[in-house]
């Protein structure tokens, strides 16, 4: 899953930022909505979160021009501003959910999964496909009911894969959902995290459309 954070506080922003790494998301941090718009335009992102207090234009301003340009990806407003009227005018111009400061990255982490899981049509806590269960809360995954050890690159490989269940993910798709800008990519590390979920889970997991992509075996 990869995330868009909008921030203007450094050490929030950034704490945000290695807070969501850690746990295996793929995060864009920018400080101002100039930024942060032509970043939106460059990425389909799974999911925003937009602090109001920005420098130059308004965080509002930007969720409803998003919002006008018919931008359906989940946002998650991060602001001090905890006015009732303040809440309700962001949930109404479209935010999916609405966060006062200061808050815990559990929190946080948790309230953009639930948004990506509505957003995604998978509202359920756990995620089966066929003999295989998965988490997202904990990216803990089970293959006929004992415990599959992945890293986050790969847990985060597989909850693309289990999302978009009936689809031919292709290469680009999936590099732009689990990689961030910063990311030091090597050429062959999706070819090894597909061999390591199929040689973890099952030889068939995932299937390969050649020239297409991949999906769930």
């Amino acid at each position: 899953m990869r995330i868009l954070i909008v921030e203007d506080d450094p050490l929030l922003g950034d704490g945000i930022t290695r807070g969501l790494k850690l746990m295996g998301y793929a995060v864009d941090w920018f400080n101002n909505s100039a930024n942060a718009d032509h970043a939106q335009q460059m990425v389909h992102y799974d999911a925003i979160v937009l602090d109001l207090g920005l420098p130059g234009e308004d965080g509002m301003a930007l969720l409803k021009r998003w919002r006008q340009r018919g931008r359906q990806t989940p946002i998650v407003v991060l602001t001090a501003r905890d006015a009732v009227e303040s809440r309700i005018g962001g949930l109404d111009a479209g935010a999916d959910d609405y966060l006062i400061k200061p808050v815990t990255l559990d929190e946080l982490a948790a309230r953009l999964r639930a948004v990506t899981r509505r957003s995604a049509g998978m509202p359920e806590p756990v995620w089966t496909h066929g003999e295989l269960q998965f988490h997202p809360a904990s990216r803990q995954a089970y293959w006929q009911g004992s415990a599959v050890e992945l890293t986050n690159r790969e847990a985060a490989l597989l909850e693309l894969l289990l999302s978009h269940p009936n689809r031919v993910l292709t290469r680009d798709f999936i590099r732009e959902k689990l990689y961030d800008w910063n990311d030091d990519l090597e050429s062959n590390a999706l070819d090894v995290h597909i061999h390591h979920l199929r040689r973890k889970i099952h030889p068939k997991i995932v299937r390969t459309l050649r020239g297409s992509g991949y999906t769930l075996g």
